[in-house]
């Protein structure tokens, strides 16, 4: 299986309203190679700008086959014989002047190699696909980048390390630190969605595993199928090397780190507010750090799965590409001031969840920059009883409020504010300062040598009822999360990056302290990005535990091992 055959690659020009090329070898200069597909326009004109994908997923997994649910969902202009999970549809595309290039990352689909999901060879890979389609006959030399999720986050590495050809990326709902965003949220293993993701959706899809055609994964691998030992030898998971490398120092972490600054193409990051678990954070601050000349930060709500193919979304998509691709800009994103960079919506009223007609009540709002200049940044207070209020309690003596971390019933405890008297709006980053401490539960034959925090931010309405807003997979959400392991507490105010409404923290191995049973440590946690309308008679609720809250959906933090 050192080669590859020389009819792996087939030319369509008849069947479909583009040209379909299928199986293009795309050469790697490590001496291997990837498959691609490369959908192009019938016109005259040779030569046009690319929309090229690089993922695990598998290029010829049809969307219907990958995720059948959401496919009966989706626009039904996105749904055609070439559609696949968060990619750009090639229908779509090719009729408006752009070529798209959809490549199996290696260890993948029809490219052989080592599966390693989102490592510095996975980067490489995507890196000379982009300089490869920029040099092909049919390419104008400009490659833009398009897709939702994995598609989005390997955007940012990639385009860091400046690849030529590169002219703009739009990275959808896409984390941009691998540690904090993903795999380890202030410290604790994320590991129940990664291995669902990895289960379903990567898995499934090797190079060289048996029946996939039978199991509608794609087309069985040309090269023919490898032995149980042979893929196992051959890739590594996501939840494996994040649980062996606990720290952002250790070779997982430390492999893929870059600097966001790097980025100077124009970039429009998309992002969730439901995302609280996966993407939001990584979108926001690649906006913030990202050293394009031309930036903009769109957020939107809904599903993870859905609003990158509605209409409207679609637009905005190929307006901002048109601009920088195809040289011809309808909106002004390539004229310095003409866009606001920042759009927000704006999550006023309870219109449910997982209700896409519903949630296009909400309002938008532009904005000069984020985090809004003028946000007021507001302490309110934690009180032993239970509230949360604007005005601080002066304790004389330390208060403590308990809750059992585990056991039958692992427990949290709760602060209500009280009703508002007048509408608040809260839109940007919020941390939570808590002291905090641990002690033995009697009985128990071990002692303490850590905590975990989980923190929630709810919204009350007027008539007592939770107002949910839509997950990632359509579970109802609070407003925010947060995350923190005490014993990587420290915060490195040093850092350029550091705020007082954003801790920084290195997460090196050398930044763990101890978490003896009984001391209090001050400790402050990060809550994600948010925004929320609070109206007059609505209250806000913080949950803090130390185990999984509502609305996590399938991001659980639940690793035996880690916890």
């Amino acid at each position: 299986m050192t080669g590859h055959t020389s009819n792996a690659h087939t030319i369509d020009s008849t069947s479909y309203p583009y040209i379909y090329e299928k199986n293009v070898s795309v050469p790697l200069r490590n001496g291997s190679f990837m498959r691609c597909n490369v959908y192009r326009p019938k016109t005259a004109d040779a030569k046009h700008p690319v929309l090229a994908t690089c993922g695990p997923y598998g290029k010829d997994v049809h969307y219907s086959h990958f995720n059948p649910p959401s496919y009966a969902e989706v626009n039904p202009d996105h749904k055609t014989n070439h559609s696949a999970w968060e990619t750009p549809t090639p229908s779509y595309w090719t009729q408006h002047g752009y070529v798209v290039v959809r490549s199996d990352e290696p260890g993948t689909g029809q490219s052989p190699g080592f599966l390693d999901a989102l490592s510095s060879a996975t980067i490489d890979a995507f890196y000379e696909l982009i300089e490869w389609a920029s040099e092909q006959d049919w390419s104008n030399g400009k490659v833009g980048l398009l897709g939702i999720s994995y598609f989005a986050t390997t955007q940012w590495q990639v385009a860091a390390r400046r690849p030529k050809g590169l002219a703009a990326i739009v990275p959808w709902e896409g984390f941009s630190d691998f540690y904090r965003d993903a795999c380890r949220h202030g410290g604790i293993l994320s590991n129940a969605g990664l291995d669902t993701i990895w289960e379903r959706q990567i898995g499934t899809n090797q190079y060289g595993l048996a029946g996939r055609a039978a199991r509608n994964r794609g087309d069985d691998t040309i090269e023919g199928s490898l032995s149980a030992d042979e893929l196992a030898r051959i890739r590594v998971t996501f939840v494996d090397g994040a649980r062996k490398h606990r720290f952002r120092d250790g070779e997982r972490f430390a492999s893929v780190n870059f600097n966001l600054e790097d980025i100077q193409v124009p970039l429009l990051s998309v992002a969730n507010w439901g995302g609280i678990l996966l993407h939001l954070r990584g979108n926001v601050q690649g906006y913030i750090h990202a050293g394009s000349e031309f930036k903009y930060l769109r957020f939107i709500v809904g599903r993870h799965d859905l609003p990158f193919y509605y209409a409207e979304e679609v637009e905005i998509q190929r307006s901002f590409l048109d601009a920088f691709l195809h040289g011809q800009d309808r909106v002004g994103w390539s004229k310095k001031g003409a866009v606001p960079p920042v759009d927000l919506v704006l999550r006023k009223g309870n219109v449910g969840y997982n209700d896409p007609k519903a949630e296009r009540q909400f309002l938008r709002r532009k904005e000069n920059e984020w985090p809004i200049a003028r946000t007021q940044y507001t302490p309110m207070f934690l009180h032993p009883e239970g509230g949360l209020s604007w005005k601080k309690t002066d304790l004389t003596t330390l208060r403590k409020v308990e809750y059992q971390a585990f056991g039958d019933d692992p427990a949290f405890v709760s602060f209500s504010s009280t009703p508002f008297d007048s509408e608040k709006e809260i839109t940007g980053h919020i941390v939570v300062r808590l002291n905090v401490s641990v002690s033995r539960h009697r009985w128990q034959s071990t002692t303490p040598s850590d905590l975990d925090l989980f923190l929630s931010l709810r919204h009350i309405s007027s008539s007592g009822d939770e107002v949910s807003y839509t997950g990632t997979t359509g579970e109802p959400a609070p407003v925010t999360k947060g995350f923190l392991r005490v014993s990587l507490r420290k915060v490195n105010p040093q850092h350029p990056r550091h705020r007082p409404w954003l801790p920084y923290r290195d997460y090196s191995s050398s930044d763990v302290l101890p978490v003896i049973p009984n001391e209090v440590y001050t400790v402050d946690v990060e809550l994600w990005p948010t925004n929320v309308v609070v109206q007059k008679g609505e209250r806000l609720v913080l949950d803090i535990g130390a185990s999984e809250l509502a609305g996590s959906g399938m991001f659980n933090h639940n690793d035996p091992s880690d916890r």
